[in-house]
Order: structure tokens, then C-alpha cells, then sequence
């Protein structure tokens, strides 16, 4: 357990360290990084997560192993294109659910051209009506959807995390003051070890489930 947290201290240090740094040819296919900027230059709403921030969530679900991934707030795709490139290397599937459905369609559209369509499966719907549909239990939860209602998405999806198993939030430091029960309830449960990251200033929680 040290050793994980370990690994997500030295993680965040090295996305934070890279945002300033020129990035390793080949990190992403000239394909992928042309629909990624066409997402970032179409968000005026601001909806998408920093490059740190997808970056990051790639590297997590790759070293975490990730089989299954669920995604609450999809967007326009493109933190779930970041996760499909983890679940590529780690041989798993991301479910990405978006409740607005010009949003969901753009969503589906952008993973399709981004060439991961095969590992991201794009789902127009409520969240709270459609996780519960979903077979299984989730490897890994990415949950960037309206942030008062971070804890109930928390009290559904948390009994079908896997041991071993991560749940991260964004925007955890700059709206932290519109999710404070979901804070007081990752940092305080009996099941969970959580720290925060920050790879981009808006932050992001990772919490562990023990058992």
C-alpha cells in the first residue's frame, strides 16, 4: 500500500514536471493528437480536463492494470480517449457516460477518430439510471460529472469498485467547495486510502479501496 502511494506521489511529480517539458515523440499518434486539439479548441464551456490531468488518468489505469473502467461525465470524449489509451495497454474497456446528448454524440464521434472506439464504448444517458444496468464490478472510476452530486455517484458506484480498486474525482481543488460531503466521505472512510493530486491546479482525488 505504501508502495502504491509511493508510485502516485512520483506520478503526479512527473505529469506536473512534464506539462513544462517537451513531449516524447510518439506519446500519442499525430491522429489522436489532431482530434484532442480539435476537442480542446471546440470546448468553450471548459468541460474537458487539462492534457496533465488526461495524461494522467492514462498512466493510472495503465499501471493500475485497469480491466474495467467507468466514466461519469463524458463530455466531448476527451478524457475518455486519455482513458482509452491506458485501458489499450492495459487490455480493458471504458464505459463513458454523458448525460447531454450533443455532448455524447460528439463524444462518440471524437473516440471513433481518435482510433479507440474498440476500447471505449460511449453510453448517451443519466448516469444514475445507467449504472445500474451495467454488469460488473469497475477497476477503476474517473468521475467528473455535477459536483453536488459527487457523493450520491459515490454511495452507487463505490459497493462495485473491486478491492484494490481506484475511484478519482476532479476538480477536487478548485470546486471543492461544491462536493465537501464527498470529500469528508473519501477521506474519512474506513475502506479507502486517498490523497489529491494536481497535475493541472483544478485537482484530482485518488482513493484506494482496501477491502
Amino acid at each position: 500500500m505504501r508502495l502504491f502511494i509511493s508510485v502516485l506521489a512520483f506520478l503526479a511529480l512527473t505529469v506536473t514536471a512534464g506539462a513544462q517539458a517537451t513531449r516524447p515523440t510518439g506519446s500519442v499518434t499525430p491522429q489522436i493528437e489532431s482530434v484532442l486539439r480539435a476537442i480542446k479548441a471546440a470546448d468553450k464551456g471548459l468541460l474537458a480536463v487539462s492534457e496533465e490531468d488526461g495524461r494522467f488518468l492514462r498512466v493510472l489505469v495503465a499501471t493500475r492494470n485497469a480491466k474495467s473502467i467507468l466514466e461519469i461525465g463524458a463530455a466531448s470524449g476527451y478524457s475518455g480517449i486519455w482513458l482509452g489509451l491506458g485501458a489499450r495497454e492495459s487490455g480493458g474497456r471504458v464505459v463513458a457516460i454523458e448525460y447531454d446528448p450533443q455532448r455524447a454524440r460528439e463524444a462518440a464521434d471524437n473516440v471513433r477518430k481518435a482510433g479507440v472506439g474498440d476500447v471505449v464504448r460511449v453510453i448517451r444517458g443519466d448516469a444514475f439510471a445507467e449504472i445500474p444496468k451495467l454488469p460488473g464490478t469497475f477497476d477503476l472510476v474517473f468521475l467528473d460529472a455535477w459536483k453536488p452530486d459527487y457523493k450520491k455517484f459515490f454511495d452507487l458506484v463505490f459497493p462495485r469498485l473491486t478491492p484494490g480498486g481506484v475511484f478519482v474525482a476532479h476538480n477536487v481543488v478548485n470546486k471543492k467547495n461544491e462536493m465537501e460531503p464527498f470529500l469528508r466521505t473519501i477521506f474519512t472512510h474506513p475502506s479507502l486510502y486517498t490523497t489529491i493530486v494536481s497535475p493541472s491546479g483544478e485537482g484530482m482525488s485518488v482513493s484506494y479501496k482496501t477491502k
